[in-house]
Parts: structure tokens; sequence; C-alpha cells
């Protein structure tokens, strides 16, 4: 069974979780890990994009959107839900941004997501951890505050 951590997004407008976000992937891919990030759509996962390319020359991720780049994937994959064809990429750890968990948090042995500020939010987040946690996954949960960058 997957090992989920929870990331508790503080209350700070859009733009700000995102560079969060941005952080915690950049974190993820320091520690070696391949990251397949699920956005809420394909805007969210467009907006992700384009934050990671205005990283600083020394600090490049390299990440691509689902369906662009080479065949066998980059460190860093954005995806969203109504993208089709999605194929299994071992060795990835899945950061769901998404209201729903993805199939392919079932095949993921490491899953973060990110839980909202917001009240429905909130709400989606705890119908996520029933989820996992009816499904036998370890679960952990962390804040992920500016002071972590």
């Amino acid at each position: 069974m997957p090992n989920v951590t929870f990331f508790l997004l503080p209350d700070v407008d859009e733009s700000e979780q995102n560079n969060l976000i941005c952080d915690r992937i950049a974190d993820l891919f320091r520690q070696h890990k391949k990251v397949r990030v699920w956005g809420r759509d394909k805007t969210h996962a467009e907006a992700l994009d384009e934050l990671l390319w205005q990283r600083p020359a020394d600090a490049f991720i390299p990440h691509n959107l689902y369906g662009e780049g080479p065949a066998n994937g980059v460190p860093v994959e954005l995806c969203w839900p109504e993208a089709s064809g999605i194929q299994r990429r071992p060795g990835y750890v899945l950061l769901n941004l998404a209201d729903q968990v993805p199939v392919q948090a079932q095949q993921s042995q490491t899953v973060f997501d990110v839980v909202p500020s917001d009240d429905a939010g909130k709400k989606l987040a705890r119908e996520r951890y029933k989820h996992y946690r009816a499904n036998g996954c370890q679960l952990h949960t962390q804040p992920l505050n500016p002071e972590q960058k």
C-alpha cells in the first residue's frame, strides 16, 4: 500500500500556493525523485508548467506537460484528469492537486496530496483521506509553509 502524505496549504492567495507547490516539486526533484504532478485541470497544469519555466537557470527542473517531451518521460510530468491514455510510469511519486483521487495513485508507492485552505477544498481532501485510509494506506500530514522554501 502507498504511503500518503497530505500537505496542508496555508491561507494565502492561489499564486503563492502554486509557488509553494513548485517549491515542493523542486524539493522532490532534488531528492532524486521522479514526480507525476496531477493538476486540477489542464489550465492548472499549464500554470504550474509556466511557473517551473520561470525558475532561475541554476534551479531548472526538467519537466513537461503530459504528451510533450520524450517518450520515456522526464523527472517531472504535469498531468490532469481529462488527459487520455496516461501510461504508468514506474518509480514516479504522485503529487495530487486534483479534487479526486486519481487512478494512478494506486500505481504509486508514494503519494503526496495537497489540502487547500478553503472549506470546500478541505471537505474534498477529507473524502480523499477516507479513500486512502479505506485502502490501507499509511497516512501522514505536514504543513506546506513559506518558511520551508
